[in-house]
C-alpha cells in the first residue's frame, strides 16, 4: 500500500504556451489562441488556451481544423526558447523549496516535499506557496495535485484544472481512485483500455473486482501492477539527480498523412518542442530518432549520431528531416504517427557543436 511517509506535489502550469503568449499580449487575455502551425498551411495544434477548449481544440489536431472548429482564434507560432526560459524561472522556484524535484517537461514537476527548505510540515501548505510564488514571478497560473505517491498527486492536478489545487490525504487515496476511469492510472492506453473493455472494466473500481489471475492472463505481468496501481500503490520515487535517457514528442494524426511538406511542418513542430525541452533541462543530445507508423500500424524507428552534442531545435529538425527523406524514399507512404527524441546525453562540461552540418 501507499507509504504514509512520503509527501509528493505534482505542479502542472495551465495552458503553458498559450498562457504565455496571452500574458505577454494582453489584448488575447479572455479569448482563443492556439499556438502552433498555421490554418493555411499543414501544420499541427502545439497548445491552445482553454478560451479554445471549449470549442473542441486540442493538442495535435491540424491546425487547419482547429480553424474550421474556431475560426475566431487568434493563432501564433511557438516560440520556444521563450517558453524554456520561463520553465527555468519555475523551476528556481521548484528548488527554492525542495531538492527532490523531477521534471517531466517544460512544464510540469514532480517535488518530493517530504523534507523541504522551508521546514514547512503540511505539503498542502508548500503546494500554495509554490502557486502564489510563480504567479508572482511569472503572472501565469499552475494546479497543484498533493498525495503520498506521484500517481495520486498527478491525478489531482490533472482533475483540478486550471489554477486548482487537491490534496488527498493517504486515508482517501481509495476513495479518490476508485470511480476514476480506468485510462487515469499509468500504462493505460487505448489498446490497454480496449482489452479492459472485454472484461467490463472501465473505472479503477472495476480493477479492484476484478481477479488478479484473469488480469494478469489478459495483461501479462502488467496485470499485477494494475492492480496495486488502483490502491494507489505506486512506489516510484521522485528522481531528481537521474539524467533522463530520452526526451521526445509524437503526435497521431487524425487522418493518414503522405503529402511530405505536412510531415515536414509537423516534425519541425515536434522538434521546436523537443529541442525546447532539452534547453530547458539544460540537456544536450547526440542521438536523433524518427518514429513513423504507417497507415498499416507497422512501426518503424530511424536513427543518427553525431560525435559533438548539440541542443538547438534547428540541427534537431535537421537531422529528423533527413531521417524523414530517407526512410520515405523512393515514394511517401501514408503516416499515421510521426515522432521524435533525443538522446544520448553529453556530460557536463564537453564542448557543444554550434553548426550541425547534416
Amino acid at each position: 500500500m501507499v507509504p504514509l511517509s512520503r509527501k509528493i506535489i505534482h505542479v502542472d502550469m495551465d495552458a503553458f504556451y498559450a498562457s504565455v503568449e496571452q500574458r505577454d499580449r494582453p489584448e488575447l487575455r479572455g479569448r482563443p489562441v492556439i499556438v502552433g502551425g498555421r490554418p493555411d498551411a499543414r501544420g499541427v495544434v502545439c497548445a491552445c488556451s482553454y478560451e479554445a477548449r471549449v470549442f473542441g481544440v486540442h493538442s495535435a489536431m491540424p491546425a487547419s481544423q482547429a480553424y474550421r472548429l474556431c475560426p475566431s482564434a487568434t493563432f501564433l507560432r511557438p516560440r520556444m526558447d521563450h517558453y524554456a526560459q520561463i520553465s527555468r524561472e519555475i523551476r528556481a522556484i521548484f528548488y527554492s523549496v525542495c531538492d527532490r524535484v523531477e521534471p517531466l517537461s517544460l512544464d510540469e514537476a514532480y517535488l518530493d516535499v517530504t523534507e523541504n527548505k522551508l521546514s514547512e510540515p503540511l505539503a498542502s501548505k508548500l503546494a500554495r506557496h509554490l502557486k502564489a510564488e510563480i504567479k508572482r514571478a511569472t503572472g501565469l497560473t499552475a494546479s497543484a495535485g498533493v498525495g503520498p505517491c506521484k500517481l495520486v498527486a498527478k491525478i489531482a492536478s490533472d482533475v483540478t484544472k486550471p489554477d486548482g489545487l487537491l490534496v488527498v490525504p493517504p486515508e482517501d487515496v481509495a476513495g479518490f481512485l476508485a470511480p476514476l476511469p480506468v485510462t487515469r492510472l499509468w500504462g493505460v492506453g487505448p489498446a490497454t483500455a480496449s482489452r479492459l473493455a472485454e472484461l467490463g472494466i472501465k473505472t479503477v473500481a472495476d480493477v479492484r473486482g476484478c481477479s488478479a489471475s484473469l488480469l494478469e492472463h489478459k495483461l501479462g505481468r502488467y496485470g499485477e501492477v494494475l492492480t496495486r496501481l488502483s490502491w494507489g500503490d505506486d512506489p516510484r520515487s521522485v528522481e531528481s539527480s537521474r539524467t533522463p535517457k530520452s526526451r521526445g514528442s509524437e503526435t497521431t494524426f487524425q487522418h493518414d498523412v503522405s503529402d511530405l511538406s505536412q510531415l515536414c511542418e509537423t516534425l519541425h513542430g515536434l522538434c521546436e518542442g523537443v529541442g525546447a525541452e532539452l534547453s530547458g533541462l539544460d540537456l544536450r543530445a547526440r542521438t536523433v530518432t524518427l518514429k513513423l507508423r504507417f497507415a498499416d500500424f507497422k512501426t518503424i524507428t530511424r536513427s543518427c549520431t553525431h560525435e559533438s552534442p548539440f541542443a538547438a531545435s534547428e540541427q534537431l529538425y535537421r537531422a529528423a528531416r533527413a531521417l524523414l527523406f530517407a526512410a520515405l524514399d523512393p515514394a511517401p507512404q501514408p503516416i499515421r504517427l510521426i515522432g521524435v527524441s533525443a538522446s544520448s546525453f553529453a556530460l557536463p562540461g564537453e564542448p557543444q557543436q554550434l553548426l550541425l552540418p547534416f
